[in-house]
């Protein structure tokens, strides 16, 4: 859950549970089939991408095979973006290579509106020329910190040479701009939602649904969305639409990693992810689910993603927990309930306590959940592109409860996401649900159908909150 928040300014291995859910050696991701994806494209005929835009339903059918092929290696290709964009991220707010102090909003204003970016004696101007050199020397011998090692290959690969300080003077100037190239990103997107303010509040939030279809993916998330869903989550029990002990198999779509977590670029602990252990725990909280009657799978493009839940499950199955840490602002003037599910985070599935923080983010507090190993051995990765593939379940009736999509679907048009529908509701069983802070488009085609949303507010701030939308596969 890649954390961006949109109403702000915005399974993996399945396991055998039950005689229903397969391990790894069973599993099978398969393509969306033509016939699942026909309706879509007579419905959305005139933008659709080429080779299908005017083509017949039998050249259509003719194309698919390799069209989704090439659109999934399209989409694939993004993460590129996404890690350098967490890189930048990285440089504005990172720590642990640096001394000189990080961006405030203020500064960032500066660097937004151009007021430093020709003036070097400007603090802001000087900040970010300082940073750099400093983020490159770091990136040249990154020695122990994971995060410089990604910096390192992310410039590699994007064709920069870090070996010598004159020969570094092309990874400044791309650096440079790549910062200038995200703040005019969000300025634009800044637009789009001061525009969308004039709208009604379903378009408002059709607008959001799409803001990000031509960004970078991005991994770094944070825990506000997960509280969110709690809270939707509760009052769906409330409601009858979920009820005691009723959910056993989950999947979450974008996990997320924590490079420089999106909000406020803290890397001073190691890289986490937190959706699967939130929705976890939350569905333990609310007697959704009980111990050992629960499976989380997570479904993510991204070999850092997988990588790190599978390196992560080795370590459970030898008897190591997780630790994962909840930073909060105290300058920020939190929701009761946002500061109180900060405070339970966890509760239900490992230990809490306070943890230290460095010395230049003095005032931060910060709780350390330590999740316990047979929690952990819950959650197994699974490489899938939602928007083109699905798990294959052969029998409805053993597909998923519960399908979590939050601050994912954001980064597809609606053509995309409505692909991405249909291979939800064929991973869901009857009755079951997808959470999600994305408004869709529903077909006849698709048996699917919102049944609700609920807003959840995280601080006074304003538009600090979230839109949950729920939708649900017919019964039939």
């Amino acid at each position: 859950m890649r954390a961006h928040s949109v109403f702000r300014s915005s399974l993996i291995t399945l396991l055998v549970f039950s005689g229903v859910l397969a391990g790894s050696s069973q599993e099978q991701v398969i393509f969306i089939p033509y016939s699942d994806a026909r309706p879509i494209l007579e419905h959305m005929s005139e933008v659709l991408p080429s080779p299908l835009k005017g083509a017949s339903e039998k050249d259509q059918r003719d194309a698919w095979p390799s069209w989704v092929k090439q659109y999934d290696s399209e989409i694939r290709s993004r993460l590129k973006k996404g890690d350098q964009d967490s890189v930048i991220n990285f440089l504005l707010f990172g720590i642990s290579f640096t001394k000189a102090p990080r961006f405030t909003p203020e500064l960032i204003r500066q660097l937004r509106e151009g007021t430093a970016s020709s003036d070097s004696n400007s603090s802001a101007s000087g900040l970010l020329k300082r940073r750099i050199a400093d983020l490159l020397d770091g990136a040249s011998s990154p020695v122990a910190n994971d995060r410089l090692r990604f910096a390192r290959a992310v410039l590699n690969d994007a064709g920069y040479d870090l070996s010598s300080r004159d020969a570094r003077a092309p990874a400044t100037s791309f650096l440079r701009s790549a910062v200038d190239g995200i703040l005019k990103e969000y300025a634009s997107y800044a637009e789009t939602l001061e525009a969308a303010q004039r709208l009604d509040p379903t378009s408002q939030l059709a607008q959001r649904s799409t803001l990000f279809r031509n960004r970078g993916l991005s991994l770094d998330t944070s825990w506000r969305p997960n509280y969110a869903l709690e809270d939707s989550l509760r009052e769906l029990k409330q409601n009858g639409s979920l009820t005691p002990g009723s959910v056993h198999r989950i999947a979450i779509i974008g996990p997320g990693l924590d490079f420089a977590d999106k909000r406020e670029g803290y890397d001073f602990y190691p890289q986490q992810t937190l959706q699967p252990f939130a929705v976890l725990d939350s569905l333990l909280r609310l007697g959704l689910t009980t111990e050992g009657a629960i499976q989380v799978t997570t479904l993510d493009i991204s070999p850092r993603v997988n990588l790190h839940i599978r390196h992560t499950l080795n370590a459970a199955q030898q008897g190591s927990a997780y630790t994962v840490r909840l930073p909060l602002d105290p300058a920020t003037k939190w929701s009761p309930g946002a500061a109180q599910y900060w405070k339970a985070f966890g509760s239900n599935i490992g230990s809490i306590s306070p943890a230290p923080v460095p010395a230049e983010l003095k005032g931060l507090e910060l709780r350390a959940v330590r999740i316990r190993p047979e929690f952990v051995k819950l959650v197994h990765p699974v490489d899938l592109d939602v928007v083109l593939q699905r798990i294959e379940i052969p029998n409805p009736a053993h597909g998923f409860d519960l399908i979590v999509a939050t601050n994912i679907l954001v980064y597809y048009d609606v053509f995309g996401q409505s692909l991405a529908l249909s291979n939800i509701a064929a991973m869901l069983r009857p009755g079951g649900l997808l959470l999600t802070n994305n408004i869709l488009l529903e077909f006849p085609s698709i048996p699917m159908h919102s049944i609700g949303y609920r807003s959840t507010v995280y601080s006074e701030s304003a538009n600090d909150g979230d839109h949950i939308l729920w939708y649900q596969r017919a019964a039939n």
